[in-house]
């Protein structure tokens, strides 16, 4: 019997050899599946409906080949896992296997062979370790933490406290060694000019003869190019576009004109223009003021909470969006009503544009570019969609107020006192003023957020941008922290190109000053307290006459990029590239 149980326990022991050598080589390879997800599925939006311009105005830069992030965290050599050699080290998918704990300070892994973070954001992209000075799964309390605090997407490395890769907010400004490099592959052109072209064939932008050219992951297409002197933008079906003409001049600032195109109607208004880290920039600029003592009523808390109903209910817009946002049941002053006018039309213009985009609603080309996809209903958004949350509205809610004090002091102040600074001086644009951090996305734009990994961002989405500093790219850090449909994750992190988060500005501002005018026809009804006297007062600079030769300009900048796209496209069907 004892001869039987020396045997027995000589082959569990050879048993157990055999498993701790197999299963690391099993989750290493499940984790390594998980890090190459594909990104989200595009959603349509069909049925034609109207809804105001959309204001969306980004400026001319270059097509990102490489969005630089987070300073090099080479993993520190003594930091390793001891466990049988387990150590950081294949292609950045370190700490993978089931039960293999990090010695240091009894730091364990999370189950089954699951990585740093939560929502799969760990150690997943290739090169991507964890940092120096025991910041890593390594000295005590700097290991892999949760909440996205630890090994995230994005670069950012793991750091005490969670303060990401520097103090004040300022992380990713530096030197920049690990590079958000966009899937897909780059294309020399003929006779000069480059093109990056996505793994599904997707054009993602092309630089040529002056023209750039950008596709958002949903298919949009945001064109800039300069003709006879005047900056023009053309933003695709169904969002129109606008030409920029410098204006006037005023104690050395200079301000621009803008005529906005859509479905034949013109709309004109003033940009301040800025000059910062040597490239432009071009601020929203009021053409007219409200009296102070408006501005004071609609910061301030009224006397009682107001219930309000805004007549949706049967919107097909409303509908479609019904599982992402929801409006404020009632009202505790205009700063939330004002934030729920924004988003609405922000979500009305997003669904106007997507149903001329999809050409009537039969067939519509989806975001692969050839593609056909029948889209006769209106499809929602699934019931378990995460929705607007109430911090993330009243963050919006924060900002409005913002802008109202701001526009108070300057309507006080009289006429010549709210020029900003001039453009020939390194200033800031709005977009990055400290005191400015949540943005709504006007525009079909994409995110970076890890090597070969990207993600949608449209109208009605919100992040929030987490650095102050551009990098040598000309991008900050922002983070999703409201998504609609298949955009970004909530959570996700990426580099976003300034001039685009200044057109984000622009178009809150715009729609404030839409959304103050609403207020001021509807207050006293509806159950909206009075307001104090809403009349308006010229600013210092007048809004322009617009430019009529605009929608023909327009048109003619949409051929020319149809003819650069179709030439792009033969030429990486070809074999350029690399």
């Amino acid at each position: 019997m004892n001869h039987a149980m020396k045997n027995e326990m000589r082959l569990h022991k050879w048993v157990a050899l055999l498993l701790w050598l197999v299963i690391p080589a099993l989750a290493w390879g499940q984790q390594h599946n998980k890090n190459s997800a594909p990104a989200p599925a595009q959603h349509s939006a069909p049925a034609q409906h109207s809804a105001p311009a959309q204001h969306s105005a980004p400026a001319q830069h270059a097509a990102a080949p490489s969005h630089n992030a987070a300073p090099s965290h080479s993993q520190a050599p003594s930091h390793s896992n001891q466990t049988a050699g387990h150590s950081n080290t294949a292609a950045g998918h370190g700490n993978t296997t089931a039960g293999h704990t990090n010695t240091t300070a009894g730091h364990t892994k999370t189950a089954g062979g699951q990585t740093n973070t939560t929502a799969g954001h760990g150690n997943a992209a290739a090169g991507h370790k964890n940092s120096t000075a025991g910041h890593g799964s390594a000295a005590a309390g700097h290991g892999n933490t949760t909440a996205g605090k630890g090994n995230t997407g994005a670069n950012h490395g793991n750091a005490a406290g969670g303060k990401g890769n520097a103090t004040g907010g300022h992380a990713n400004a530096g030197a920049h060694a690990n590079a958000h490099t966009p899937p897909g592959k780059q294309v020399s052109l003929k006779g000069g000019g480059s093109a990056h072209v996505r793994p599904n064939g997707q054009i993602r932008s092309v630089n040529k003869n002056g023209m750039h050219i950008e596709h958002g992951m949903h298919g949009g297409r945001k064109v800039v190019s300069t003709h006879n002197g005047a900056r023009v933008v053309s933003n695709g079906r169904g969002r129109g576009g606008y030409v920029q003409r410098a204006y006037v001049t005023r104690g050395g600032t200079s301000y621009y004109s803008r005529t906005y195109v859509y479905n034949g109607v013109y709309r004109t208004g003033v940009y301040q223009g800025y000059y910062y880290g040597g490239s432009p920039y071009y601020g929203y600029y009021p053409a007219y003021y409200y009296q102070p003592a408006y501005y004071g009523w609609a910061y301030n808390p009224w006397p009682a909470p107001v219930a309000y109903g805004w007549g949706w209910g049967g919107a097909p817009w409303y509908g479609y969006y019904g599982a992402y946002y929801q409006p404020y049941p009632v009202y505790p002053s205009a700063a939330f009503w004002l934030t729920d006018y924004m988003l609405a039309a922000s979500l009305q213009a997003a669904y106007a544009a997507q149903a001329e985009a999809n050409e009537g609603w039969l067939l519509r080309p989806d975001a692969s570019e050839g593609t056909l996809v029948a889209s006769l209903l209106a499809v929602p958004a699934p019931a378990d969609a995460p929705k607007l949350s109430a911090d993330v509205k009243k963050d919006l809610s924060e900002e409005v107020k913002v802008i109202l004090a701001a526009e108070q002091a300057d309507a006080g102040k009289g006429k010549g006192s709210s020029a900003g600074p001039a453009a020939s001086k390194d200033a800031p644009p709005p977009a990055l003023d400290p005191k400015f951090k949540t943005f709504v996305v006007s525009a079909d734009l994409s995110l970076v957020v890890a090597e070969g990994e990207e993600c949608g961002l449209t109208d009605g989405d919100v992040v929030v941008r987490t650095t102050d500093t551009p990098d040598d790219d000309k991008n900050v850090q922002v983070k999703v922290v409201a998504s609609n449909k298949a955009d970004c994750a909530i959570g996700k992190q990426g580099p976003l190109a300034v001039e685009d988060l200044q057109e984000m500005y622009n178009h809150f501002r715009e729609s404030l000053k839409d959304g103050m005018g609403e207020l001021a026809k509807k207050q006293g009804t509806g159950g909206l307290p009075k307001a104090p006297d809403t009349k308006t007062t010229a600013g210092d600079v007048p809004s322009p006459e617009p430019d009529k030769s605009s929608e023909k300009t327009l048109k003619e900048q949409a051929a020319s990029a149809d003819q650069t796209e179709a030439e792009v496209k033969q030429e990486a069907g070809s074999g350029g590239g690399q």
